[in-house]
């Protein structure tokens, strides 16, 4: 008989492991390239391909604006996962309004330019076309605002820390964003019935959570919500991202610590929790698993009905060219 072996020690016969490690049916969940639900879809931040050049410890930015003050709007906060995380302060020179003269005129920046035109020179093809442009990330998508997810999270924490950014901060490639979403959006992402579907279905970097848009988002089973619920879980999630403010020197990181964690922030999760759990229909009797087994149910219903639709779809269209 199968069983299945519990992270305290414990462990349960049951009647059938999945490939999820779940005592359900199989249900392989694809990689989807968009959301199987009409919500915000992600992007990946800005790759820098510089070399290290347009980028800046807190000693060069600090030293930037007391050399030239008149510039200091080209300095921009910089964040990865790390940064992110962790609080660690590094910045960029954010150049995408600079004029070549602004760029010529500041030695600064004008160097920071020509090292990484030729560092682009050095590498493949593709690297190459980058030094046309040697004052400009790879990507240079700026929202007016995100909720930001890092791509690597530990595995010890109950919940990945999320955030909301303004377009006065530059993200890299290091972590996911969902540009213009609403605070609802951060409500379900951030919830304890979102996070039990990361768990299920999300890969690995080592033991720390890999948060995959294409798995892990995409598949995810969003609900119809009446309007009551969309009010009151802006409420709730507000108070999480109010309880954070109350610890300005305190990382994501030290904050999601399940041991550091703080009373109000916990208490404002757990309310986000109790809401979602509501919406979906579950209660505090509902496992882990039962709750991972259900979502992976209606996965599977919203994927074959959008995948249907899609058929459908094409040959409505391939009608229409006829």
């Amino acid at each position: 008989m199968p069983r299945i072996f519990n992270p305290d020690g414990t462990f349960e016969d049951v009647d059938h492991v999945n490939f999820y490690l779940l005592n359900g049916s199989d249900i392989f969940v694809k990689s989807r390239s968009t959301p199987l639900c009409p919500v915000p879809k992600i992007v990946t931040g800005n790759r820098p391909a510089d070399g290290g050049n347009l980028i800046l410890s807190e000693d060069e930015k600090n030293y930037f604006i007391e050399k030239y003050p008149q510039d200091k709007k080209f300095i921009r906060t910089l964040i990865g996962g790390e940064e992110f995380l962790h609080n660690k302060k590094r910045y960029c020179l954010w150049l995408v309004d600079a004029t070549p003269d602004e760029i010529k005129r500041n030695k600064f920046i004008y160097e920071r330019v020509k090292k990484c035109k030729e560092d682009r020179l050095k590498g493949a093809a593709d690297r190459q076309k980058l030094a046309d442009t040697p004052h400009l990330f790879r990507e240079t998508f700026v929202p007016s605002n995100a909720i930001v997810i890092p791509v690597v999270s530990s595995e010890k924490r109950k919940y990945i820390p999320m955030a909301y950014i303004d377009n006065q901060v530059i993200c890299t490639d290091r972590v996911k964003l969902i540009p213009n979403a609403e605070i609802w959006h951060f409500g379900i992402l951030t919830s304890s019935v979102h996070m039990i579907w990361m768990r299920a279905v999300c890969g690995r970097l080592e033991s720390r959570y890999n948060y995959s848009v294409k798995i892990v988002y995409n598949n995810f089973a969003w609900m119809n919500m009446e309007f009551g619920d969309y009010a009151e879980l802006i409420l709730a999630a507000g108070k999480i991202l109010k309880a954070r403010k109350n610890y300005p020197d305190a990382s994501l990181a030290d904050l999601y610590d399940e041991v550091t964690m703080p009373k109000d922030l916990r208490a404002a999760h757990r309310e986000v929790d109790k809401i979602v759990m509501r919406i979906y229909g579950y209660d505090e009797s509902w496992s882990e698993e039962e709750i991972a087994i259900d979502l992976l149910k209606r996965y599977e219903f919203l994927s074959n009905y959008v995948d249907e639709h899609k058929h459908d779809k094409k040959i409505s269209d391939d009608d229409d060219e006829e």
